[in-house]
């Protein structure tokens, strides 16, 4: 049989609209997985980076606790001690402080403060007639702030009326 429609093997040249939409249809979706990687893209950059922060925050609680613990030997009167040798436990301390302030950790000035719940913890409210309603009157531990953020709470006493 010569010429068949049916069995042509030369197709139909294809329509301009529906080529116009495939092309619209692939250009969506390769606009929309390319929006897709950008945003994971970012959230792991973003991820990466609060874990990195967390891995410092936590470092710095830990060595907070040893800077805690030069505090209260200093506070202890050794009596007839080695002077040399509490001097060099205040060089130590000195130059813990020293390290935290280069990387932006700051002690929180809580005595005589009001009572601000943002940077204090308050574990111990007490009756005085010296000083006013709310204001801090003890600092049972040092609170720190790192570049302006909280980075521990001071633990305080707080006066009440």
């Amino acid at each position: 049989m010569p010429d068949d429609p049916v069995t042509d093997p030369v197709e139909a040249p294809p329509d301009p609209a529906e080529l116009q939409r495939e092309r619209d249809d692939y250009r969506d979706r390769w606009m929309r997985k390319s929006a897709e990687f950008d945003n994971y893209r970012k959230r792991i950059e973003r991820e990466r980076r609060e874990q990195a922060d967390q891995a410092v925050v936590d470092l710095l609680h830990e060595l907070l606790l040893i800077v805690d613990d030069f505090d209260r030997a200093l506070t202890v009167d050794s009596g007839d001690g080695d002077p040399a040798y509490r001097k060099g436990v205040e060089l130590i301390h000195g130059k813990l402080h020293d390290l935290l302030g280069k990387y932006g950790v700051r002690p929180i000035e809580a005595l005589g403060a009001d009572f601000d719940p943002n940077v204090h913890q308050a574990v111990v409210h007490e009756a005085s007639p010296d000083h006013r309603e709310g204001e801090v009157i003890g600092e049972l531990r040092k609170g720190y702030t790192i570049n302006d953020r909280l980075l521990r709470p001071a633990m305080v006493k707080v006066a009440k009326a």
